[in-house]
């Protein structure tokens, strides 16, 4: 068990939010993730933390893919949904799904990415799922995406951190600059 201070530390961690879904033998499924992310600046390669436990696990092992749907802030909706077992409302999240060449994908979202299994870390609670990205939708682009945090809840990501024009960056290269006069 993690400790409760380590464990609200951990909780302050904000993620962007997607559904990640898997279709196999005529069988679809999704669930509300936080833990999928981006690890290559070379290759389209993504990561994806999955428990063995979500009935979109077996799916993605059999069919060697998965889906990513990326939620927009005004989703909230969507990605509570898929945060409870499917089973628990007998499937009817229906609604907000539509197909993609045989994978589900939220309606309306941020952009949606057709992701194939290259590898698969087996570890503790949750296995970590690589996949390369084949193909990608583009969807509301501009519309901030929706943030999650254990801690803090459902937020939407919004006004930037730093004026623009604004970088330590530059500062920092100044700085060097002067020193070296």
């Amino acid at each position: 068990m993690i400790d409760r201070d380590l464990k609200r530390s951990l909780g302050q961690m904000m993620h962007a939010v997607q559904v990640v879904g898997a279709s196999h033998d005529g069988v679809s499924r999704a669930y509300c993730s936080h833990w999928v992310m981006q690890v290559s600046f070379e290759e389209p390669i993504v990561m994806a933390s999955v428990s063995p436990k979500h009935d979109t696990y077996p799916l993605m092992v059999e069919s060697g893919r998965f889906s990513v749907s990326i939620l927009a802030a005004d989703q909230v909706e969507q990605g509570q949904y898929f945060s409870y077992p499917g089973h628990k409302f007998k499937y009817i999240g229906a609604d907000y799904l539509d197909e993609v060449d045989g994978l589900p994908r939220v309606k309306n979202c941020i952009a949606w990415l057709d992701c194939r299994i290259t590898d698969r870390l087996e570890r503790y609670d949750h296995d970590l799922f690589f996949a390369e990205v084949v193909a990608v939708q583009e969807g509301r682009l501009k519309e901030p995406p929706l943030l999650y945090s254990s801690r803090l809840g459902w937020r939407a990501s919004g006004d930037k951190a730093r004026e623009p024009g604004t970088s330590v960056r530059d500062k920092l290269l100044a700085r060097l600059e002067e020193e070296s006069e």
